[in-house]
């Protein structure tokens, strides 16, 4: 999800009975009768937060996780009825998180930590998307038209089905260099998601691919903007609510969203998800931690968002939310309250 430099541009321009909570899946789906609000369906997933100031209740935790609390952590959500993953990043700052050719690996605790997740989603019925980044520089505009990185980006998809294709949870692919829809999607972003849906189809043809653009707030859905999701090879899109980087306010987002679900609506070809923000910022937005929101303000997200989506994804579980006494735990201690204010909702969504 979160391409931070690009949302930077932007701005310029259940108490301790939750320990035991499992959330059935099927109970979590029938939540979203009609009319009602729609439960968090996935979540973005990260080895390492590509911002550090950012990440840095969380950053360190991750570091030192074992396959086995990777594994603790992947079970942990998929409790809370999550079916859904979104790996941000199979590399990040020239070093992988898996053994390639292209870099040098991360030093981390767990040797293989995209094995472990996958194993364990395996286990746990949760599909994953994989995502193809951050090759090059993340932070800069042109990434995604360097020809360096385009080649590297490339060449990890092969190295990723390869190594782990073999996994059920290897569900589908994400493309993590976000667009900025400004009031419509840029030349250079449709090639760059041509081209790597060209090759993930010659990898995997029928696995899903997901891009989850920002600037749903001067998005245009016009004939144009209609034109451009025909000519994307993207089966969903999760646009980004914009609430926890205080571009948008919670009041505003049916419109952004009821309109984009008219354009998909025309289009007949990806499918229309949602991304919605359950952070804050500590203090100055892109430039101090990212703190778990208050579930009043996230649960009127998801109410404000549910009549115009298909699912909803969050950014993001990892980091913000811990079960209670989590062998896994990343993140500050009130990710503790967003889970199990969570998960009582869920429990009795009224």
């Amino acid at each position: 999800m979160v391409n931070h430099l690009n949302r930077r541009d932007f701005l310029a321009a259940l108490g301790a009975g939750a320990a035991a909570l499992a959330i059935d899946p099927a109970q979590a789906a029938a939540a979203s009768v009609s009319g009602a609000v729609k439960p968090i369906r996935g979540s973005w997933f990260e080895f390492q937060h590509h911002a550090t100031v950012e990440g840095v209740d969380w950053n360190p935790a991750c570091v030192r996780f074992s396959a086995q609390q990777w594994d603790s952590k992947v079970a942990e959500i998929a409790e809370t009825g999550m079916e859904y993953l979104v790996l941000m990043a199979t590399a990040l700052y020239y070093r992988s998180f898996y053994n390639s050719r292209i870099y040098p690996k991360w030093r981390l605790s767990c040797a293989d930590p995209l094995e472990a997740v996958l194993a364990a989603a395996d286990r746990y019925k949760v599909k994953f998307f994989i995502g193809a980044g951050f090759y090059g520089d993340w932070e800069s505009p042109s990434v995604i038209t360097d020809p360096v990185a385009a080649r590297q980006r490339l060449e990890s998809l092969g190295e990723l089905v390869q190594q782990y294709g073999h996994h059920p949870s290897f569900y589908g692919w994400y493309w993590p260099d976000e667009a900025f829809i400004n009031p419509r999607y840029s030349p250079q972003f449709v090639a760059y998601v041509n081209a790597l849906s060209h090759e993930a189809r010659q990898l995997r043809r029928e696995a899903p691919i997901l891009i989850a653009p920002y600037g749903t707030r001067v998005a245009v859905p016009d004939d144009e903007y209609v034109r451009q999701l025909d000519a994307m090879d993207v089966d969903i899109v999760a646009y980004q609510d914009e609430v926890g980087v205080r571009k948008s306010k919670v009041t505003e987002t049916p419109v952004f969203y009821e309109g984009l679900r008219r354009a998909h609506d025309r289009s007949k070809k990806a499918r229309m998800w949602a991304d919605v923000e359950i952070f804050e910022f500590q203090s100055e937005v892109y430039k101090s931690a990212l703190m778990p929101a208050p579930f009043d303000r996230v649960l009127r997200q998801l109410e404000a968002v549910s009549p115009w989506v298909d699912e909803i994804l969050v950014y993001q579980y990892l980091g913000l939310m811990n079960k209670p006494n989590s062998p896994a735990f990343a993140g500050s201690p009130r990710s503790v309250r967003l889970y199990s204010d969570y998960t009582a909702w869920l429990r009795n969504p009224v």
